[in-house]
Parts: structure tokens; C-alpha cells; sequence
């Protein structure tokens, strides 16, 4: 599977219909696997008939001329450091698009520095672009495991949490989901997981997250195509869905298996 700026179309018609894709700072947030949702994304793109255009942007890059969805992950707070400049600069251009409607998953480190603000456990403080009504302390104890979560729109969700920022939510943001148990999910104290406001998602789960919840990429993907297009449409011969119910059987086994695995 490859992650390409432009790719041939497996539309059975003769139409191409891009959707492009910003990938934000792959070389320093992107750990934990979170390149698997962009492969995923990627992937089901193609099989339900739109043409992804990835655009892996790095600092000083050029910005894309055409953003249909926004994809970024996680990093150490070394990398949240190293991106600051670029992203305080990009800041008004996501906050527009946001404000457009493009569909937006951030992971982790971006989570956080997509709110007010994040405070390192050494007191610097890196400032956010209050996308999301949320901010973040770094704290002693790390929050790593499995983790189920239950969400009023996607149902249950799975993934694999490591952060030991801990992350309260504003009166602005909802949360993705709740979390039954003590110390896990956004700071181990109020049961929620993760951050939304309209179409921007925000979730400590790392880059399982869409290959084992495909209703969030599809989430994703039906945002964009109706930012693009202003409607979705699925167009597939009987191969493509065939493979599509492959992979969505893969993802539900998948998600049993770390159901059943302790923290």
C-alpha cells in the first residue's frame, strides 16, 4: 500500500474524483503506527471510488492548494517543540479549514497542540491553536494500554493510549467518547476520551485507531467528499467491495483481539 501525492484511479467509471489529503508533519509526529491512518484512509478512498492525493507536509513545505481532510499524529514533546514555529504560522490556515467543515483527525501530540495550550512537565508551555476547546498538563503518570471507549456517534471505539499529558476539556468541545474505568482515557479523572467540535476529532488513540474503527475513516471520508463535492457517492465494482468487506472483517477480529487484552 502506498502513500503517494497522486495516484491512478480504481473508480470503475471513467471519472476521477480526487480527494486530497494533508498529512501534517509525518517526520516528527508520527509515532505509535499513526501512519496506519493514513494507509487506511488511503486505502478505503480508492475502494469506495475517490482518488487520495496524500500531501505529507513537513516544516517550510509548501501548503497544498487544495485540502479536502487533515490527518496528523503524535509525537514526543521534542517533536511538539520542533513543528511550533511552522504550526503557530499554518495556525489561521487550519482554523479556517476547520471552520469550513474539512474533516480533521489528530492524534496525541497534535491533539493537544490543536487546543489552548500544552504545559511540559518542566513548566514550558507550548501554545495551541484552539481548534479545540481543551488544554493539556504534563504529569508523572503515563497512561498506556488498550483501551475501549464508548461513543455516542461511532458506537464503541478501540485503540492503544500512551500519553502522560493529561488533557481537560472546555464547555466548546465534546468528548469522543467516555471511558468506564480510572486512570485512562483524556486525564484519568473525568471518564471522557478525546475531543470534538463539528468535524475535527481529536483522541489519544494512536495510529489503530482507523484500521480497527473503519465508521471513523468512512466518518472522515463522507466529510470530505462532501466538502469537495457536496455530496457522497460510493462507486465500486464488485471487487472493490468485496476487498472493502474483507478489510472490514479484519478490523472487527482485530477488535475483539485487544477487547480481550488487559492494559
Amino acid at each position: 500500500m502506498s502513500i503517494s501525492a497522486q495516484n491512478t484511479s480504481t473508480n470503475p467509471t471513467d471519472e476521477v474524483r480526487p480527494i486530497d489529503v494533508l498529512w501534517l508533519y509525518p517526520r516528527d509526529m508520527n509515532i505509535y503506527g499513526d501512519t496506519g491512518n493514513v494507509l487506511t484512509v488511503e486505502r478505503r478512498l480508492k475502494l469506495q471510488g475517490y482518488e487520495p492525493r496524500i500531501h505529507a507536509y513537513n516544516q517550510n513545505d509548501q501548503w497544498p492548494e487544495h485540502i479536502d481532510m487533515v490527518l496528523g499524529g503524535g509525537g514526543q514533546d521534542t517533536g511538539q517543540k520542533k513543528i511550533g514555529e511552522d504550526f503557530q504560522r499554518r495556525a489561521d490556515d487550519l482554523r479556517k479549514l476547520a471552520a469550513e467543515g474539512v474533516p480533521m483527525l489528530v492524534i496525541c501530540g497534535l491533539y493537544q497542540l490543536f487546543g489552548k495550550y500544552f504545559e511540559t512537565q518542566d513548566g514550558t508551555k507550548i501554545e495551541g491553536i484552539s481548534i479545540l476547546d481543551a488544554y493539556t498538563v504534563g504529569r508523572d503518570v503515563r497512561m498506556i494500554g488498550n483501551l475501549t471507549e464508548t461513543s455516542d456517534d461511532f458506537g464503541q471505539i478501540v485503540g492503544y493510549e500512551n500519553h502522560s499529558g493529561q488533557t481537560f476539556l472546555g464547555k466548546g468541545a465534546q468528548p469522543l467518547g467516555t471511558v468506564a474505568g480510572e486512570g485512562m482515557g483524556n486525564n484519568g479523572q473525568d471518564h471522557t476520551e478525546g475531543a470534538r467540535v463539528n468535524n475535527v476529532i481529536g483522541t489519544y488513540m494512536h495510529g489503530s485507531l482507523c484500521p480497527k474503527n473503519p465508521a471513523i475513516a468512512d466518518f472522515l471520508i463522507r466529510k470530505a467528499a462532501e466538502h469537495r463535492y457536496g455530496t457522497y457517492e460510493v462507486r465500486q465494482t464488485p471487487e472493490m467491495a468485496a476487498e472493502l468487506a474483507r478489510i472490514d472483517a479484519d478490523a472487527h477480529n482485530a477488535r475483539e483481539a485487544a477487547m480481550q487484552r488487559p492494559r
